[in-house]
């Protein structure tokens, strides 16, 4: 008996769900002809008396309750154009479904516009399908399986949960007790669910998988890897009062003195929304300040009765009175500072649920952290290359911290606020760009109409930034535009309100030398961020910088000079500024928090590693691998003491000569075709065992020149003009004056915006990129998997462009930092000022640290081989070199001829599998082994034991397809990172099917045969052959499974009994043997029962279901069973429909008549109700079985 189903978790699911205040009914309920709902709806029932909310299996919105909630939010639009935006929204006519999802999600934001005429003036209406000012105002409704049919497919989701009739997300479930339901398994069924229902995800927000213990979410673009679990359940207070099975009436006092009067059953939520602007228009208009009174409750009667009481005249003097006497009863939120994270022993399951699923919550996800964007995808077999749109949904830390930043934003921006709205340090990699988009766009609707001036200190990074941003306008509610000038900004700025405008910083530097700025708009409600707050020109501070002659290059004089907060407060004196980084505030820096404030939130290394959000980043130093003098060393340390003390942004103050002198070091031409040998082969290394991108990151446009000449030279065809084309290529700028070989790899906007497109697609042939400053910030390629560092760096510089690599994607591992200038210094300087500000995880691990973790997992392997193994003498007795002194001689591998390495690989499976739970460890740990193989080659530790691991995978190989499961995790799990080294090591081997390679002849005709039995039984390798028995037992008697449910229980029971009295060790290897060949006898003359009978193969199911009963087999004898089982099946194929199994009429109707079928023919009374069950199981099995057909 199972300890959990998968029903009840479901069932635990829904309750968790209605809790939340969703409504429940099942599928069955609302299906075509189904039962009448508990609570009938406004649309009156359908002729005939029956409720009919679904017209066929196809209809997958609810509409009459869409119709309701549209006519319920939109009372002032009249009744046939709310009609005609109904029918938008049931009949979206895209072939696609990605776009279909777009355009629906178009609907929910922007409303559903109907046209109409008015004055001879074209106009529209806009229609809501849902109320996200007014939670209360919808309909959330929990609905399990709830069957559609598409494209003559059936499917039933576990669960659908509906807003106003709108099917938003899929929940698909599985069974926690079941190790063989996974995650995998349930991100799977809803590939499946898109492939053959797609109209479905037509609506869809995002989905859910859970196994019960682990619960991620996704949308329809996400892969496996990209869905993401919730450890939040809200955002809740340390000690949160107990609020179950209570009501309140509440009074708001608001910022200008005024009151709201509401009555909730969650305080704190509905006090949340009115902070947030989404609670009432008058706590829009005036912003809340604390809850000065509040009562409680029993029952939601009395509240709103009180409520009531309290908004006539006489309650609102009570109430100033109550206040003026000191007798009100404020309430006090304990703590109001970080999401609570959930226990480690609390499910996911109920964490998400209640966190990410709660109605408020759902409706803040949709309307305001949901977006699409572009991206380009290379196909390789066609050549072509297509635009996709991807959609992508907020992580936890993204939607707290960006609900925190709004909140910050507009406490800063009142009447009385400081105008620092705080830093947000959210680590590389884990979506601050992303973050700043949902930020954006959920002050736009918080703040009233604000102007949002995004500022960056690069041209590159605002591009990026203002790409994605630009792909985003939709949530934005306005397209955003890029300053191109000084003019066009001061232009951009004077305006009265609106409008999200992009600028670098050193637009405000003033044109004619002068120390202020021109006063641009003393507004509000202008609010400024800043991406990358941490730079030092975000200042106030003043020097004296020296006045340059333009044509002498003389001194002439000396002016005073301020940082750039200076001028951009000059500029815009009552703007609110706020900061994102994704590098932490070093604790000397004195300007950053003068401008912002201090940090809203921390989501550090640590954070996005365990949650997934980016992957581990390694570090390896290379400096012995080419030729730096110790002069050289000394010359770039000097270099970096000097960085330290000047401005990153005045050039010109910098030692020139110094530098000049550094870069022709570094430069040297020896060095450079050392470097670009090194690297060429560090980086088809690292290709052999995990394909992906790299990036070299240069120290000057010439020496990146310089180094794409000596690559290419190693590698002619790497090389092409054509910037379309090609496996490298350089990304800078250049002109004509640079020269004829510089010029050559001049980049235009346009062409890094191809460049960076190719760059992304994982099946694009570019494969290499030499960057100088370009794409070292803001730049996000997941499939870059290697940085190589030929320039000093520090600091924030230095960190942000190690992230580059630390992108989730695929099974990819990690990602490798390679250091060719001896870095680890300045690292040891960034991850002090990390550890300083709070940050938890090291941003790089030595790639040495991966090397023992390496060695150790090998000689956990090889330990195996010299354990002693039941199989020993049998393995001995046929091959006397099998064992050598330490245990199973396997290094006679590597030189055997292709017969003899299969023989041996059979010979260390038999080895493995006569160890105590040696299966399930072997596959465990060479998983382990090739994972951190896969992060440490080309490391010589790695290139040493290639050859190594590739013998053990192949054994693990083996072990997999006989026993059906990879066992330590997903059998893709780190394949591709170690396919080559296979290939290489076993690729001249001939292919040899698994029976010949077992030394048998494969089966022609029936794998059952005596024949082939008789040869499994002289098997030499005794526990190969259980095994090899096992699997194909499991597999026989699971395929009878979908057709006859009794018989193929009873064998399946027999040999797990079989397998459990050999693991206690009651049989030994022989008698489990000679257990199992007869248990295959069974199976095969069940087969024959049928014909025997004189039955087909559905009539021998129910005959099967019948005969359970001993006493009804002794009363009635082979002949009435036959007969009953004759008729019974007929009836059952005659009155199953495809919606059989969950339609309580049909269910009944068929009960009925096996019910006067076994009584007809006098079927024991007391055996009736078992046998009953058995038959209807068995009849949902063939109703399954025939809508498959």
């Amino acid at each position: 008996m199972k300890p959990i189903t998968e029903n009840q978790i479901e069932e635990y699911a829904i309750t968790e769900l209605q809790a939340l205040g969703y409504s429940y009914v099942h599928g069955a309920v609302i299906s075509p002809g189904g039962l009448p709902p508990p609570q009938p709806l406004a649309t009156p029932p359908q002729a005939g008396g029956e409720f009919l909310e679904r017209e066929s299996f196809e209809q997958i919105v609810l509409t009459d309750r869409l119709r309701d909630a549209v006519a319920r939010i939109n009372p002032h639009i009249p009744a046939d154009a709310r009609e005609q935006a109904v029918q938008k929204a049931v009949k979206l006519y895209s072939p696609d479904m990605k776009a279909a999802n777009e355009e629906f999600h178009s609907f929910l934001i922007e409303k559903v516009k109907v046209p109409y005429t008015e004055d001879g003036f074209e106009r529209s209406h806009e229609v809501a399908l849902i109320d996200f000012e007014n939670v209360d105002n919808n309909e959330f409704l929990a609905v399990n399986q709830f069957t559609i049919t598409e494209n003559n497919y059936n499917k039933r989701p576990d669960v659908l949960l509906f807003v106003n009739g709108i099917p938003l997300v899929v929940i698909e479930l599985k069974n926690a007790a079941d190790e063989n339901a996974t995650m995998q398994g349930a991100f799977n069924q809803i590939e499946t669910y898109k492939a053959t229902i797609p109209t479905l995800f037509n609506y869809n927000a995002f989905s859910v998988i859970s196994d019960g213990f682990d619960a991620k979410a996704g949308t329809i673009s996400a892969g496996l890897s990209r869905f993401m679990a919730w450890p939040v359940c809200v955002r809740t207070r340390t000690g949160r009062k107990s609020l179950d099975g209570k009501y309140f009436v509440y009074v708001i006092e608001c910022e200008n003195g005024s009151y709201y009067i509401g009555q909730t059953e969650d305080i704190e939520v509905r006090y949340k929304q009115h902070c947030d602007g989404n609670g009432a228009k008058w706590t829009k208009a005036n912003k809340p300040v604390r809850i000065i009174h509040y009562e409680e409750f029993t029952s939601r009667e009395e509240a709103i009765k009180r409520e009531h009481d309290l908004k006539t005249g006489f309650g609102r003097k009570w109430i100033k009175r109550e206040i003026a006497a000191d007798r009100n009863r404020q309430y006090e939120f304990l703590d109001n500072s970080e999401p609570t994270m959930a226990s480690k022993f609390t499910p996911q399951l109920d964490t998400l649920i209640k966190g990410m699923l709660r109605p408020e919550i759902l409706l803040d996800l949709v309307r305001n952290f949901i977006v699409f964007e572009r991206s380009t995808v290379h196909d390789k077999k066609t050549g072509q290359t297509q635009i996709v749109s991807i959609k992508k949904l907020a992580a936890y830390h993204q939607y707290y911290a960006v609900n925190k930043a709004v909140a910050s934003t507009l406490s800063a921006s009142a009447e009385n606020g400081d105008r620092k709205g705080g830093v947000v340090w959210h680590t590389q990699g884990s979506g601050k760009s992303l973050s700043m988009v949902f930020y954006t766009g959920k002050l736009v609707a918080s703040l009233d109409n604000p102007t949002v001036v995004v500022i960056t200190d690069r041209n590159d990074l605002d591009e990026q930034l203002f790409g994605t941003f630009a792909a985003s306008k939709a949530l934005l509610r306005q397209e955003p535009v890029q300053a191109t000038s000084r003019e066009h900004l001061k232009e951009l700025l004077k305006v009265a309100s609106g409008g999200i405008v992009f600028t670098t910083i050193q637009k405000f530097l003033p044109t004619d030398g002068g120390s202020v700025y021109d006063l641009l708009s003393d507004r509000k409600n202008i609010v400024v961020i800043a991406d990358e707050a941490h730079r030092t020109q975000y200042g106030f501070e003043a020097e004296v910088r020296d006045i340059v002659d333009k044509e002498s290059k003389e001194v002439v004089g000396q002016r005073i000079a301020y940082g750039f907060a200076k001028y951009m407060r000059d500029a815009l004196p009552n703007a609110t500024y706020i900061g994102f980084t994704g590098t932490p505030i070093e604790s000397d820096d004195v300007n950053t928090p003068q401008v912002f404030g201090s940090y809203i939130d921390r989501y550090d290394i640590m954070d996005a590693v365990n949650d997934g959000a980016t992957v581990k980043i390694y570090y390896e130093s290379r400096l012995a691998k080419v030729n730096l003098t110790d002069e050289g060393r000394e010359l770039i340390k000097q270099f970096d003491n000097e960085l330290e003390e000047t401005d990153e942004l005045t050039e010109k103050q910098k030692a020139k000569a110094k530098w000049t002198k550094v870069e022709a070091i570094v430069g040297n031409s020896e060095r450079i075709r050392n470097l670009a040998n090194d690297i060429v082969a560090h980086f088809e290394k690292r290709q052999e065992v995990f394909e992906g991108k790299a990036m070299i990151v240069a120290m000057s446009r010439r020496i990146a020149v310089d180094l794409y000449e000596q690559i290419i030279a190693l590698r002619p065809d790497w090389h092409e003009a054509d910037k379309a084309k090609g496996a490298i290529k350089i990304v800078m700028t250049a002109s004509s004056a640079d020269g004829p070989a510089m010029a050559a790899h001049h980049t235009s906007k346009q062409e890094r915006r191809e460049l960076a497109d190719r760059f992304k697609d994982e099946n694009d042939p570019l494969k290499l990129v030499i960057v100088r400053d370009m794409w070292l910030t803001g730049f996000d390629a997941p499939c870059l998997h290697t940085l190589y560092v030929d320039k000093p760096m520090r600091g924030h510089t230095l960190m942000q462009a190690i992230a580059r690599v630390n992108r989730v994607f695929k099974d990819k591992p990690g990602g490798l930092v390679v250091d060719y200038l001896g870095l680890a210094t300045d690292l040891k300087k960034a991850l002090s000022f990390y550890g300083a500000a709070g940050g938890k995880g090291d941003p790089t691990i030595d790639i040495e640290q991966a090397v023992v973790a390496m060695q150790e997992k090998l000689e956990v392997v090889q330990q195996m081989f010299d354990e002693t193994s039941k199989s020993h003498d049998d393995i001995l007795a046929e091959d006397s070199a099998a064992y050598g002194e330490d245990g199973f001689h396997y290094a006679r591998f590597f030189a055997a001829d292709p017969r003899q390495k299969l023989e041996i690989i059979l010979q260390a499976e038999e080895h493995i599998l006569g160890l105590e739970e040696g299966r399930d460890r072997f596959i465990r740990e060479v998983s382990l082994l090739a994972q951190a193989l896969a992060l440490t080659n080309p490391h010589p530790a790695a290139v040493a034991i290639a050859e190594e691991v590739a013998f053990f995978q192949a054994v693990k190989a083996r072990m997999v397809k006989l026993g059906g499961t990879g066992g330590g995790g997903s059998t893709d799990d780190y394949e591709t990172t170690i396919r080559r080294i296979i290939d290489q090591s076993l690729s001249s081997d001939k292919v040899v099917d698994i029976f010949d390679a077992a030394g048998m002849q494969k089966p022609e005709i029936s794998i059952l045969s005596d024949e082939f039995l008789l040869e499994v039984k002289g098997m030499k390798h005794k526990n190969l052959a259980l095994e090899l028995l096992k699997k194909i037992l499991n597999d026989e008697i699971s395929s009878r499974m979908k057709k006859n449910l009794v018989k193929s229980k009873e064998l399946l029971k027999m040999l797990e009994d079989a397998v459990k009295k050999y693991q206690n060790n009651l049989l030994s290897t022989a008698e489990i043997i000679e257990e199992l060949i007869r248990l295959a006898k069974e199976v095969k003359d069940s087969d024959l029962q049928g014909e025997k009978l004189g039955l087909n193969e559905d009539e021998v199911a129910f005959y099967n279901a019948l005969e359970v009963n001993d006493s009804a087999v002794e009363v009635l004898g082979d002949d009435t069973l036959r007969e009953i089982a004759r008729e019974i099946a007929e009836k059952v194929k005659s009155n199953t429909t495809i919606d059989w199994p969950i339609r309580e009429s049909s269910r009944a109707k068929l009960m009925v008549l096996v019910r006067r079928t076994l009584a007809k023919y006098g079927y024991p009374p007391d055996k009736q109700q078992k046998a009953i069950e058995t038959v209807l199981k068995q009849a949902e099995l063939m109703a399954g079985m025939l809508s498959a057909n």
